[in-house]
């Protein structure tokens, strides 16, 4: 627990701390990975090049101290974070690394601004957030070992069978090695994936694009020119190739009650939406299922949703928008008039996709009138605000 005197510090120093936030955070990283290059596996490398890593972490320190004495409001926050660490596998041995970078990192930039005071009310204000997310990741791995199907530690998987959804998605069917059950997810949830290329351990987050059923998981996967992970995925892996996978997680789910949704996606975006529509149709709610893409050769799962239309005729309705081609219900992108045209009274909307996507979703949907609490959305990678350049 900090002192008073140390309290009286950081409440003093955090705007200083917070306007050299981003400087410290682009130092932190480089810091670590040349420390510790054991740990640079664990990190998305599109996400350090395009900022969103350091802005997301920038965030979170923020949002941390800004909270820091409400625990209840601060659990809440940090949530998602939790979520991911599990999916990656965070221990309580990677803490003190990334604290004493950061720590680092802070002086370098700040310099001799940071006095040997303030150096350790900071470290104690670090010590203090380490050690709130040790207790509540390690009660989510105990929590998800506990459960039927669940696991500790990374766990082997085949490949089952594979499926080509479009010019660029690929649906990967994952059995577990030992033959034993799966814990169930929770729809519209992603999973941890350790995939081992030239030698090296590289972990990466995946929607899992198919309801629950104890035996498998899939995770449908766009090939990107520049994605390590989904290059290998796409062009080395085949049926009973093995990889590894964390417990599932992720915020983007059904909230309970019967009101009407409406799920928008674009691109890869759609993959959490599949399970979530299926999941919202067994419990009898109404579904409108938006989903765009630049034509028909990249439109996945559209055979999946026209047999969902089908057997739900009355509850379901599936629009399609493509940028360029006539072989969809629209041409162009979505817009605010195509969506007053579609939006259920009173429902409630999830949407994934591209940041520029969701920003455009949420900003339409506020001005016809849909509240903050009814607009769900998550990142595929670090979060960050969605009206960020």
């Amino acid at each position: 627990m900090l002192t008073q005197e140390q309290e009286q510090l950081i409440a003093a120093t955090a705007p200083v701390v917070a306007e050299h936030l981003d400087a410290i955070t682009q130092r932190f990283y480089p810091l670590l990975f040349e420390r510790y290059p054991q740990v640079k596996p664990l990190f998305n490398q599109a996400h350090q090049a395009d900022g969103g890593q350091p802005r997301a972490l920038a965030g979170a320190v923020l949002a941390y101290v800004q909270l820091r004495h409400d625990r209840e409001k601060v659990r809440e926050t940090l949530a998602t974070v939790v979520g991911k660490h599990v999916s990656l596998d965070i221990r309580p041995e990677h803490y003190p690394l990334v604290g004493e970078c950061l720590m680092a990192a802070i002086g370098e930039v700040l310099g001799d601004a940071v006095t040997p005071e303030i150096a350790a009310a900071w470290e104690g204000v670090y010590e203090e957030l380490a050690g709130l997310l040790i207790e509540l990741e390690a009660h989510r791995y105990r929590e998800f070992e506990s459960i039927p199907g669940g696991w500790g530690g990374p766990r082997e998987f085949r490949v089952a069978a594979t499926h080509q959804e479009s010019a660029v998605i690929r649906s990967f069917v994952l059995e577990p090695v030992d033959d034993g059950p799966v814990a169930d997810h929770e729809p519209g949830q992603f999973i941890g994936v350790k995939l081992t290329i030239d030698g090296e351990p590289v972990y990466r987050h995946y929607s899992l694009s198919a309801l629950p059923n104890g035996r498998s998981y899939r995770i449908s996967v766009k090939r990107e020119p520049q994605g390590r992970a989904s290059r290998h995925l796409h062009d080395a892996m085949s049926v009973g190739d093995t990889l590894a996978l964390l417990p599932p997680a992720g915020d983007l789910t059904l909230e309970d009650g019967d009101e009407p949704l409406l799920l928008a996606s674009g691109g890869v975006g759609q993959t959490p939406m599949l399970p979530m529509a299926r999941h919202a149709l067994a419990e009898g709610r109404r579904v409108v299922y938006l989903h765009a893409a630049l034509d028909a050769e990249h439109h996945a799962f559209r055979d999946e949703v026209a047999a969902l239309a089908a057997e739900h005729p009355q509850r379901l309705r599936a629009v399609s928008v493509h940028e360029r081609g006539d072989e969809a219900d629209h041409t162009g992108r979505i817009d605010r008039e195509l969506l007053a045209s579609l939006l259920p009274e009173d429902a409630r909307c999830y949407f994934v996709g591209p940041q520029g996507f969701m920003t455009a979703m949420d900003r339409a949907l506020a001005e016809l009138g849909v509240p903050d609490e009814r607009r769900h959305y998550e990142h595929f990678g670090p979060s960050r605000p969605l009206d960020a350049a």
